[in-house]
Formats: C-alpha cells, structure tokens, sequence
C-alpha cells in the first residue's frame, strides 16, 4: 500500500481535530470570560533510509539523509490565558480580574474550581453565587437582605451599605488564586477549571498584590477570541484539508494506472 495514502489520511484526521478547535473557539466568542485554545501539531516518526553523515565512501560521508516522514498528530490544543475585553455591566455583582488570577469556586463534592467568568449572583442565603449552577465563591460571601449597596474594591473587599449605618460594614474579602502553569488546567465546561498535576499548585493572595490581578466591579471579561483570527484559521485548515484530499485522489489514479497497465 503507498504510504501517502496513510501520511495524508493523517493530515485528513488532524486538520479535523483543528477545525473543531476553531469552532469551538468561534461557538464562545461572546461567552463571559472564554479563553480560546489552538491545536499543537506533531510530526509523526521517520522512515530512516540513508542516515545524515553516513560512510557514501571511504573518506567521504553523506551531506544529508533520506528519511521519509509517516504524516502528523495533534498533541495538545493549549489554552491561552491572554486578557479579553473590558464589557462594562453597571452591575454591583459583575466582577473582572485585571489582570493574573482565577476566582475560586467551591463545588458540590467539596473540591475547588477556578474560573475567570465573574457574573455572580445571590442565591436564597444571600450568598454570592455562579449563575449557571449556584456554586458558591470561595471564600464565601454572604450579603445582608437589608443591604442598600454593594461595593468591591480593587483589592477584593466587600462591603455593603446598611440603613442607619453612615459607614460601609465589610461582609467579606475576595480572594485569587494564579497558577504556575494556567495551560495545565484541565477545563470541566461550565467556564471551571480544576488543577491538575503539571498546572502546579494554586497560589492564593489578595487581588493586586504579589502579581495577582486586581478586582473590577462592574465589569466582565470578554472572551478574547477574535474571530476575524479563527476565521482565517479556518480557511487554512479548508485549504490544508483539501490539499491533503488531493494527493489521496492523486495516489488513487496513480494505483488506478498501474493495475489498469500491468
């Protein structure tokens, strides 16, 4: 069987692969703190036919080898954590990390997700919540049912003004946590990640200290998916995708000709 057959049927299956990268990219631009992943290319191993620097004579030695590629693999489609776009909300629960960092997430089993979408809620304790599953934020926040207003600072202070109060009473303290390695996070949909073994071990801290990003209320991380980007990716991997199509057609004919002739 002719290799190429196989080497473009592997190009077939990894442009694939990154197509539905692309469209899962372009299916959340307007999806509140996205972060947009592109496929990792690998080439696959080499036939090694004549080895670079071989004896070709007694005193003389090949320039260069003859190795023929066996086609190529996605290995990984990374993440990347680049900041979005500032969406202005007016809302006291919006809140936007400028910066490094994920709010921390507590869930159902006891553990703790990450993630950088800030549209909290309040569910029936008064406890600042996500809204998609009523997760509660970490550490937890509970907001008085007589609060008038809500304010967070940029260092993640909360404080709510009450009715015969002149001063703001703080309800609670938002922390961030930063990671070592943001691409080893393993993402569990829901915009949550969890940490796995190669990601490290959070870092906690106050949000605008030690490299942490601060806090902004009433605002919200766009995706930063840019889709005039993916759009040309995706013509690429059209052209790259057919291409490879082509020399499966090509080698076909090929064959056709050799078992027609002979």
């Amino acid at each position: 069987m002719n290799a190429a057959l196989w080497i473009s049927k592997s190009g077939l299956d990894a442009q694939q692969t990154n197509i539905s990268t692309i469209s899962n990219n372009l299916a959340n631009a307007s999806t509140i703190g996205f972060k947009k992943s592109r496929a990792v290319f690998e080439d696959l191993l080499y036939q090694n036919i004549n080895q670079p620097g071989g004896k070709s004579s007694q005193n003389t030695e090949l320039p260069a080898g003859l190795m023929l590629g066996a086609g190529v693999k996605v290995v990984a489609a990374q993440k990347e954590f680049s900041q979005g776009n500032m969406l202005t909300t007016e809302n006291a629960l919006d809140l936007m990390i400028e910066g490094e960092g994920f709010f921390e997430i507590l869930m159902p089993d006891g553990s703790v997700s990450y993630t950088r979408n800030g549209q909290f809620m309040l569910n029936e304790e008064g406890q600042m919540v996500t809204p998609g599953s009523g997760y509660l934020l970490q550490p937890a926040i509970t907001i008085p049912p007589d609060a008038q207003s809500i304010t967070v600072s940029a260092q993640g202070e909360v404080s709510v003004r009450q009715p015969g109060n002149a001063e703001n009473t703080v309800v609670g303290q938002i922390g961030v946590s930063n990671f070592i390695n943001p691409q080893g996070l393993e993402p569990l949909g829901q915009n949550l990640y969890t940490e796995t073994g190669v990601s490290g071990t959070p870092t906690q801290g106050t949000p605008g200290l030690d490299g942490l990003g601060s806090v902004r209320q009433g605002a919200l991380e766009t995706s930063n998916v840019n889709v005039t980007e993916e759009l040309v990716n995706l013509i690429e991997a059209q052209r790259v995708y057919e291409m490879n199509s082509k020399v499966i057609s090509a080698v076909d004919q090929m064959m056709s000709f050799v078992t027609q002739q002979l």
